[in-house]
This record gives C-alpha cells, sequence and structure tokens, in this order.
C-alpha cells in the first residue's frame, strides 16, 4: 500500500485508539476481510483471521478477568455475563462506533451482503483489531480498549436484564403469568441454502406473543423470546 493508502488507517488509530501504530500493516490486516483477498489476489496475501482468532481470546481473557475479581457470583452468572458482552451483537456494535466499516476492505459482494454478514464481519474486525492491538502495544492497552468499548456496556447490559437467556426466561415469564409454555412455530424462511433468513413465531397459548428472524432457527427464536418479552413488560 502506497503512504496515501495507508495514511487514513494511521489517522484512524490516533484519533480513535489514541496511538500511532509502529506495524501499521498490522491494523491494515486486521480490517481486511478474507473476500477483499480473493478479489486481489495479485496484490494483497494477508486477511484478518488470523488476528480474529488471537483478539477473541484475547478479549474473552480481559472480560473474564475483569468479571472474576470484581463480582462473586457463580460461575454460571458470569459466564451468562460474559457471552452477553462478547456477543456478535454487542462488539459488532461497538465496531460501527469506532468507525470501523469504512475501512475494512472487502469484496463488492460482501458491501453489498445483509445487515446481518455486515454485522458479523464488523464483530471479526473488532476481534481483529484487539489482536493488533495486542501485538503492538501488550495486554495492559489492550485491556484499556476492551474496557472502553467492551465492558463500559456492562451497567446497561445487568439493567436491562439483557444477559438472560430469552428463551428460559420467557418460559419462566409464561409459566408464572398465564400457567402456560411458550410453542415456537416457523413461520417463513428464504433464501439460498447457504444463506437462510428464518422467521419464527412464539405462541402462548392461541396467542402469538413475538416474531423474530436470524440466520439459524435458534436466533430466530431467541429474537421472538426477546420480542415476547416486551409484549409482557419484562
Amino acid at each position: 500500500m502506497t503512504g496515501m493508502q495507508i495514511a487514513p488507517y494511521q489517522d484512524f488509530a490516533k484519533a480513535k485508539l489514541g496511538f500511532e501504530f509502529n506495524d501499521i500493516q498490522l491494523l491494515v490486516t486486521a480490517l481486511t476481510h478474507r473476500s477483499y483477498v480473493n478479489e486481489h489476489k495479485k496484490s494483497v496475501s494477508e486477511h484478518n483471521e488470523r488476528l480474529e482468532f488471537l483478539g477473541d481470546a484475547v478479549l474473552e481473557l480481559i472480560v473474564t478477568d475483569y468479571l472474576f475479581h470484581n463480582f462473586s457470583e457463580p460461575e454460571g452468572i458470569l459466564t451468562s455475563w460474559r457471552a452477553a458482552l462478547v456477543r456478535t451483537e454487542s462488539i459488532g456494535e461497538a465496531g460501527a462506533k469506532l468507525g470501523y466499516e469504512p475501512l475494512v476492505r472487502m469484496s463488492r459482494g460482501e458491501k453489498n451482503g445483509s445487515d446481518r454478514a455486515r454485522q458479523q464481519i464488523l464483530a471479526n474486525a473488532f476481534e481483529a483489531v484487539t489482536g493488533a492491538i495486542y501485538l503492538e502495544r501488550g495486554y495492559d492497552d489492550a485491556a484499556k480498549f476492551i474496557h472502553k468499548h467492551i465492558i463500559s456496556k456492562l451497567d446497561g447490559i445487568l439493567e436491562s436484564g439483557s444477559w438472560r437467556d430469552a428463551k428460559s426466561h420467557l418460559q419462566e415469564v409464561a409459566q408464572h403469568e398465564d400457567n402456560q409454555t411458550p410453542q415456537y412455530r416457523l413461520m417463513d424462511e428464504v433464501g439460498p441454502d447457504h444463506d437462510k433468513i428464518f422467521t419464527l413465531g412464539v405462541y402462548v397459548g392461541s396467542k402469538l406473543m413475538g416474531k423474530g428472524s436470524g440466520t439459524s432457527k435458534q436466533i430466530a427464536q431467541q429474537a421472538a423470546a426477546a420480542a415476547a418479552l416486551k409484549k409482557y413488560g419484562k
């Protein structure tokens, strides 16, 4: 890459991360999707999946370390809190707020992909940038980055109760409120086999309480349960 091509990445590092990269190629690679390499095989050879692998581990360790040292809840609850903090939606949102999307190098097809696909790309990029920060600056600076952009969400997650498994929570609520067990029914599925979107409804008795969509039936069920909980005011 030329100096002009690299400049936006260094500017981003200074403005959003608070430091310049000595090895700016680390950041460029962290923001390079596999599809871009496939389209530019003659000029680009590295994508961000190895950095994503590293960053995923660093992210989970930093979040786990924080929860372990600051809370006395049992392992099961801490695991649920951690899962809520590091799930795709949370880290994808963090990547979007940081302004990754204009800098992520991806194929033309991926740029025109679904919102869910772009969210996944941003989540993967967030993990990859975490890995790049860890290699460039070490554990302490990676921890500062994770505290600022991920762990800072914990109070909101605890206040809203969104860390709880929506299906399990809905079952408790429906049994308490209506003495009924929720039932999930497939309402629609669209798209090719490799990229289907499922829509499921959750019924309590004969009443449709919520609908949800996702790339798997499990994700759609969780979304439907979350919608039903809102209807219950939970």
